[in-house]
């Protein structure tokens, strides 16, 4: 449940136990202020709350609980409060406590800001060592891995003032442990975050069963803005310069239904991944149902090839031959996170263009990975024919609202593997909602991830709907959805509300990209397309709430309604 709270001049929304959306005006400061409580192989562990007491006045509040957060190898409690004065300063505490012997990589506050306000912003800290300034940037900044340790984007600090583009600055003071930053655009979060605990200082960390863990987190700004009252609006402009690419799906193991087939079909994907480890002895089975399926949707092929330098491709060119290939994503085999090889390297992309001798096909390089990785370690684009990262919407966070943020930042990818890859085609996928497997494990998860329920309901389609328009008005060459079918893909014996949006999308290929800004970024997508004299919208709720929207640009203006999650698709005639 949502609560909105004044804290003076600012107001923000309590969402449980976590405090979001700290705005002064219509500018946001603070995105979430919540605790993390993270494993050693970077899970996070949710916490169940209770003894929940809010106070709320005219200009200030004041609420108090407590959460116990428990896994296989993890117990830990906490008693948390969240202050906010009239005088305009809001205290989130946290008074914690093993409650067995753990080990842990972070557990403590994470502070999230917003990165439409302070991308490109001056910053000013207080480390131990003295003061510390500098810029925010613009581009995905990446996570730096020097000599064993992760490096912030500054050394850690124990206060951080933060310019706005808009006029005030975010003041953050942290009490506890020193706290430093990292962009998390690099997994898609549509934030900067501040989290406690140097990564340099090593992990995991131990608690012992008893030991306590005290912080507290004071945020207040200098400077105030004015709020609006423009209501939710799409503005349809003029040409960002972007095509819509072709879009496809991964392969799903199990044998479609004749059903589901049809389905496929109706989609019309321009082409299916498929997974080949030419080291394994499985590929054929693999490679040969994938092309089946391609056979019968009349998908071209994209070959996502995990291989060593040594391995034999040429049984592989032979099964290829004749066959519409996309093209062929190269993956060193084994690569793992903060190695040399968690990209590809060029040699690697030669030796796969010398052994499938697959003439005019693009052959690239990245990773299986997340843009972190391709941003951190960055291929050499000069031996490629494009680039390729995977990404998600749950690396750090999993709640319907944090989901629903990610978009913004997947075109964010987009706009900085342009500047570091120019003129290369820029491939990516799989997009999933839910991670496919552990990238950063130090040591075997206990069990896999479960299916994420919400992809049969109608928060996934307004998701894809908003990815579709990021990734595609940023200029991706080719985006590869989920899976084809079964609780990962688009139809599980009837079709989930996002096989209409994807086949909505496909149908549009090739069609001419148009500006489409809205006046409610968090709650409101649009992706607008012309092709063929006409004029498509795809306008998508992100909120849970009916909205009344203001439609612009499209010759007429007009309002539409939108059920919650819905995606509407809005055609105007020749222009």
């Amino acid at each position: 449940m949502l609560r909105e709270v004044r804290a003076g001049g600012l107001t923000a929304v309590l969402d449980g136990v976590d405090l979001r959306y700290v705005r002064t005006g219509d500018v946001e400061l603070v995105r979430r202020i919540y605790v993390a409580v993270r494993d050693r192989n970077w899970n996070t562990i949710p916490g169940v709350v209770s003894d929940v007491e809010l106070e709320a006045r005219d200009d200030s509040f004041e609420a108090r609980f407590s959460v116990r957060h428990t896994s296989h190898d993890t117990d830990f409690s906490w008693a948390g409060s969240i202050v906010g004065g009239a005088d305009g300063r809001i205290v989130f505490a946290m008074d914690g406590r093993a409650e067995r012997d753990m080990l842990y990589n972070r557990v403590g506050f994470c502070v999230l800001q917003p990165w439409r306000e302070c991308a490109g912003r001056p910053f000013r800290g207080t480390t131990p060592d003295g003061p510390v300034d500098g810029v925010l940037p613009d581009l995905v900044g990446p996570q730096r891995f020097e000599n064993g340790v992760y490096v912030p984007l500054f050394p850690s600090v124990s206060r951080l003032e933060i310019d706005y583009a808009e006029g005030p600055t975010a003041v953050f003071e942290f009490d506890g442990d020193l706290f430093e930053t990292e962009d998390q655009r690099n997994w898609t979060d549509a934030s900067f975050k501040t989290y406690c605990t140097p990564l340099a200082l090593g992990f995991p960390h131990e608690l012992k069963q008893g030991q306590e863990l005290t912080q507290a987190v004071t945020v207040y700004a200098n400077g105030s803005a004015e709020a609006s009252s423009a209501p939710p609006r799409l503005t349809v402009g003029a040409p960002t310069g972007a095509r819509v690419p072709p879009v496809g799906l991964g392969v799903a193991a199990a044998e479609p239904s004749a059903a589901e087939l049809e389905l496929l079909r109706e989609l019309a994907p321009a082409h299916l991944r498929c997974d080949v480890h030419v080291g394994e002895a499985s590929w054929r089975g693999v490679l040969g149902h994938a092309l089946e399926l391609c056979g019968a949707t009349g998908a071209a092929l994209e070959l996502a090839l995990f291989m060593r330098e040594d391995d034999d491709l040429a049984p592989l060119r032979d099964a290829l031959a004749g066959v519409d290939v996309a093209r062929v994503l190269v993956v060193p085999e084994g690569a793992q996170t903060v190695t040399p090889e968690e990209t590809t390297p060029p040699e690697l992309v030669r030796a796969a263009r010398d052994g499938l001798a697959l003439d005019g096909v693009p052959v690239a390089g990245g990773t299986d990975m997340y843009f972190c990785e391709v941003n951190r370690t960055k291929p050499q684009a000069d031996a490629m024919d494009g680039v390729f990262w995977s990404l998600n919407a749950q690396v750090h966070a999993f709640d319907d609202i944090s989901v629903l943020e990610t978009p913004e930042a997947q075109g964010e990818q987009v706009r900085a593997a342009r500047a570091f890859a120019p003129g290369k085609a820029l491939f990516v996928g799989p997009v999933t909602l839910k991670r496919r497997y552990n990238v950063n494990a130090t040591v075997a998860d206990a069990e896999p991830d479960p299916p994420d329920p919400r992809q049969t309901g109608p928060i996934a389609a307004a998701w894809t709907a908003a990815s579709a328009k990021h990734l595609t008005e940023q200029g991706a060459s080719a985006v590869t959805y989920f899976e084809t079918t079964g609780i990962r893909g688009v139809a599980d014996g009837a079709p989930f509300p996002l096989h209409r949006v994807l086949a909505d999308v496909s149908a549009l290929r090739g069609g001419e990209v148009l500006a489409c800004a809205t006046t409610r970024p968090l709650e409101l997508a649009g992706l607008a397309v012309r092709r063929d004299g006409a004029t498509t919208l795809l306008a998508a709720n992100l909120t849970p709430a009916a909205q009344r929207v203001e439609l612009h640009g499209l010759g007429d203006d007009r309002t539409i309604d939108l059920a919650p999650y819905e995606v509407a698709r809005i055609d105007e005639g020749a222009t």
